[in-house]
């Protein structure tokens, strides 16, 4: 027995002393991540560390009158280099929200930026490329997901997301976000999980997970208490410390703690006085000494007002991107006011997650990924958050009634999500006219060609380049509902054997919902639209199962 110990000592020491070489070998012929990041940046020079800690600006075909809001005269003043290699990083994935600067003698990748967090947005038909679509899956919203319950059907969700991310060519989505559901009328709360930060926190924490399980990053946004669109850029939120803590920075933290995303954006709004984006307690106090966050931190678009105070803070990157701000952080090192080994810093977080990134490692993406399969995922995901009122045994809609009469333009003009970057250039959209049908309910052919010649007729009166702001911001834009007579609704009465109402609304970026009507509340239209189905399937048959179904889409 002591000589069998013997021996097993002596072949572990063996085992240790050849682990012990093959490790001392590696070290001499490679070197680690940090070394290499040092290297890096102790040959680059003050320009080129200012230009990738700004982004390449923002282009996405915009009209005339916004380009112009992301560009300046210091533009000119760029070098005709840092200019051709914007140009050319422009072309990596078109409709991608920005990219970063790179450098290849240097080793510097670009890193692609796309916007999410319903999934992928990037432009699904290119110039010059008539055989192929680059269409992608818009995911079931926030709130529905967190309606779930379900971390693993979450997950689940962010792997097909992030395979779409990985496959069109992307290095980060700018998802998900997690901001509390503070006031029904916040116009982006369709991004949003929940009112409530566990909740938040969780379901974040396993979308991060499973989109970044593809070798993709994510962008938890926004940090923090950005709970309302209108005055976005100035509003200023006054917050104690225990609720900063308890209700509007908790989900931010499990997010952070449980899933490590490569990068945080920072909010538009100020807290306490200080733009998000210029707090050093946020950025670096809390979410880097901590937390623990070990990515780094961009901003919103356009967000924050001093790039200095911006480096200073922990903002590592700037977007989309501006001349002035590489510029400002140029002078400032010059002149005495802002220490270049800041710089250094930012530039290190951000040459991290380089390496770990899809571009840098030379990953040859298909942009072809399973649609069919992550449609399928959509499909379980979307079940899985609804949440149905029984309303005194109408629903679900029990079997013998099988013929509907849905009204509402939104039973034909589904609404598949809100607006801004939360939209998704998907290819296709099941509105409830379709689903019902695939159900195997009969439908009206008469009320469902009513339905579609006014919506048609509606929509062609709709001038986008009246409001080219609102044509960018992209999703459904609602029309004015349709009035239903008596007779018509009488008619179908006598045939279908229950109705469906569905009324529809719309909201996204930069602005809150007005408690008016034709926004949040109902329009005269809508409410007599209610009143004369109802009348006609309630009183005009004396049937016991004939009832009525709301649907509310927002």
């Amino acid at each position: 027995m002591k000589t069998l110990l013997l021996k097993m000592k002596k072949f572990a020491w063996i085992v240790f002393a050849v682990s012990l070489f093959v490790q001392c070998t590696s070290t001499e012929v490679s070197q680690s991540d940090e070394e290499k990041i040092q290297e890096i940046i102790s040959q680059m020079t003050l320009e080129q560390k200012a230009q990738l800690v700004v982004g390449t600006g923002m282009h996405m075909g915009l009209p005339d009158s916004l380009e112009a809001m992301f560009s300046s005269p210091a533009d000119d003043q760029m070098s005709v280099g840092y200019q051709t290699m914007v140009d050319g990083i422009r072309t990596y994935l078109p409709g991608a929200a920005g990219f970063t600067a790179e450098y290849p003698e240097l080793g510097i990748s670009s890193q692609v930026l796309s916007d999410g967090p319903a999934g992928l947005r990037i432009t699904p038909v290119r110039d010059g490329d008539t055989e192929n679509t680059y269409y992608c899956t818009a995911f079931p919203i926030g709130t529905v997901l967190a309606s779930t319950w379900d971390t693993d059907m979450v997950y689940k969700v962010g792997q097909a997301m992030g395979n779409e991310v990985l496959e069109y060519g992307s290095d980060i989505i700018l998802a998900p976000a997690l901001n509390i559901q503070r006031n029904p009328l916040c116009g982006r709360n369709f991004e949003y999980y929940s009112e409530d930060p566990l909740i938040a926190g969780k379901i974040a924490a396993a979308m991060v997970n499973g989109i970044q399980s593809n070798g993709v990053g994510t962008s938890i946004k926004h940090f923090a208490v950005n709970n309302s669109e209108t005055n976005r850029m100035s509003v200023n939120t006054i917050v104690s410390e225990r609720a900063l803590r308890e209700i509007y920075l908790r989900g931010f933290e499990i997010a952070v703690k449980e899933s490590q995303p490569w990068t945080v954006m920072s909010s538009y709004n100020k807290v306490n006085g200080v733009y998000t984006s210029e707090s050093e307690d946020l950025l670096t106090k809390i979410l880097r000494n901590d937390w623990g966050f070990n990515g780094y931190v961009m901003t919103d678009w356009g967000g924050g007002s001093d790039p200095v105070a911006q480096m200073v803070a922990g903002n590592d990157l700037l977007m989309p991107g501006q001349a002035t701000s590489i510029m400002a952080i140029m002078d400032a090192v010059n002149d005495g006011t802002l220490d270049e080994a800041i710089i250094d810093r930012n530039v290190a977080n951000m040459l991290r997650i380089m390496l770990k990134s899809p571009r840098y490692n030379g990953y040859q993406f298909s942009s072809n990924p399973d649609l069919a399969a992550h449609a399928a995922v959509t499909r379980e995901a979307a079940a899985s958050g609804m949440v149905l009122l029984e309303n005194n045994g109408t629903l679900p809609i029990s079997n013998d009634l099988k013929k509907v009469a849905a009204f509402g333009n939104t039973s034909y003009e589904f609404i598949p999500g809100g607006t801004g970057s939360g939209d998704v250039n998907e290819k296709h959209t099941v509105s409830l006219i379709e689903g019902l049908t695939n159900a195997g309910f009969e439908t009206d052919n008469e009320l469902t060609s009513v339905y579609e010649e006014y919506i048609k007729v509606e929509k062609s009166k709709v001038d986008l380049s009246a409001n080219p702001l609102a044509a960018i911001m992209g999703g459904t834009i609602p029309v004015t509902e349709m009035s239903v007579s008596k007779s018509l609704a009488s008619q179908m009465a006598s045939t279908a054997d229950v109705a469906l109402i569905t009324i529809g609304r719309n909201s996204g970026e930069g602005a809150d919902r007005e408690p008016v009507e034709g926004d949040f509340y109902l329009t005269s239209t809508e409410k007599d639209l209610i009143k004369t189905v109802t009348d006609a399937f309630q009183c005009g048959r004396q049937k016991s199962n004939c009832c009525i179904k709301y649907w509310w889409s927002y």
